[in-house]
């Protein structure tokens, strides 16, 4: 009875269309009132556990360095060496747009800033050279979303952080499958401009875009090669990434005033106090249901009609795919994850196979309506109607998909580089 009152308690919030925020938090105080064995007021202990973790830093320091990246010089210096050594291939400019939308992504680890900084940049390169509005707006979206399952990637750190996986395994295990969607969206686009007369290599030109942007290439290498080496950890990439970016624009390119930095600061705490309270309620009400045995109870009602690995894999799937049309990624990983896991790991799938399949998941809900995050951004950054843009997604979408069903059929997809 009490477990039926909680979930009409969930439905009439969502029904209600409150934030993720209030749901959590009348979940976590309803659970601890009727479940859990200890005062009501040890709520704050468990949250200050919650966020007492070295890893978390990680996560507000990518995002100030992302949103340092793309306020000065480097997305459009990353943009112009891919642009000039891409000319001689049909379609060269939108095979350009995709490649520096995975460098990008690489250094930022997010799918809205790597959108909003190549998509500025090369979104009126694309139609000055007649590439189709759909087909430009949904390259973008698409490539934006690489962000969150190249490494670094927010996500990831999230799921590592509420699984307790390695986020050094993790950030490798996405690897394989980054080279694999950005192989599939690559394929797509020569197919689709194979006919596009070619552009002549202008060794002069390459030569000064790549003189250009060498500090900025060198962004992905300091920090995956950094953590790769063991030389330091993700978190410390992180600030070694801050450091950099503020460094390199500040006083090399000139391009970022004092102003801007401190603008930059104040836009990533916002949406860092937006994110953390969700944070630290979610590893709360994980850790009650831990206490009370409930993955486990789950697992064995669950397993009771699923005790096949197939049946999982397409159910979850089917779940992660309609839960990333509703919420936003942050959000689902923090519920779902410690929920998945038991399950996950019960049929014999691990936890790192789950973690980049949720991901991957999650990531078509990027591209999808009615919450799709990138189809919001593009709306607004490139004055393109709603519906124009979801449209525009559509081909994009069905290859992920296809990325997606060979990742959870191949496992060893992820294992590559392990």
């Amino acid at each position: 009875m009490s477990g039926l009152l909680l979930l009409i308690l969930i439905i009439v919030l969502i029904v209600l269309r409150q934030p993720v925020l209030v749901l959590l938090m009348a979940a976590l105080g309803y659970s601890y009132l009727v479940w859990g064995s200890d005062p009501l007021y040890l709520i704050a202990l468990d949250s200050w556990d919650a966020l007492n973790k070295d890893i978390l830093l990680s996560i507000p320091l990518y995002l100030l360095s992302g949103n340092l990246m793309s306020r000065g010089s480097m997305a459009m210096r990353i943009t112009d060496v891919m642009r000039e050594a891409t000319a001689p291939i049909p379609g060269g400019l939108a095979l350009a747009a995709l490649l520096a939308c995975g460098l990008f992504a690489a250094m930022s680890g997010s799918s809205t800033v790597t959108l909003l900084a190549v998509g500025s940049v090369l979104y009126p390169a694309l139609r000055a050279q007649n590439y189709p509005v759909s087909f430009s707006v949904g390259l973008l979206c698409a490539g934006g979303t690489l962000g969150i399952i190249i490494p670094p990637s927010i996500p990831l750190i999230l799921y590592g952080v509420m699984t307790r996986a390695s986020i050094v395994d993790l950030f490798v295990a996405g690897i394989a499958p980054a080279l694999l969607l950005l192989l599939l969206l690559g394929i797509y686009i020569l197919w689709t401009f194979r006919h596009m007369p070619r552009s002549q290599f202008n060794r002069e030109k390459f030569s000064l875009a790549a003189r250009r942007s060498v500090l900025a290439m060198l962004t992905p290498v300091i920090i995956l090669g950094g953590i790769y080496s063991g030389f330091f950890t993700a978190t410390e990439a992180a600030a070694v990434s801050v450091i950099y970016a503020w460094l390199v624009q500040q006083f090399i390119y000139r391009d970022l005033a004092w102003g801007d930095t401190v603008k930059v600061m104040e836009d990533t705490s916002r949406l860092i106090g937006s994110l953390f309270p969700v944070l630290m309620f979610a590893v709360c009400l994980t850790l009650l249901l831990a206490m009370e045995n409930v993955p486990t109870q789950l697992v064995d009602s669950v397993s009771s009609f699923i005790d096949d690995k197939m049946m999982f894999l397409i159910l979850t799937n089917l779940l992660l795919l309609v839960v990333g049309c509703l919420v936003d990624i942050g959000s689902a990983i923090l519920v779902l994850a410690p929920l998945l896991k038991p399950m996950a790991n019960s049929v014999g799938i691990d936890t790192i196979h789950l973690g980049i399949m949720m991901v991957m998941n999650l990531e078509i809900g990027y591209l999808t309506p009615p919450l799709g995050l990138n189809l919001i951004v593009a709306m607004g950054a490139f004055r393109v109607d709603f519906l124009q843009v979801c449209r525009a997604c559509l081909p994009y979408i069905g290859l992920l998909l296809i990325g997606l069903i060979i990742v959870a059929l191949f496992p060893a997809m992820v294992h590559v580089f392990l």
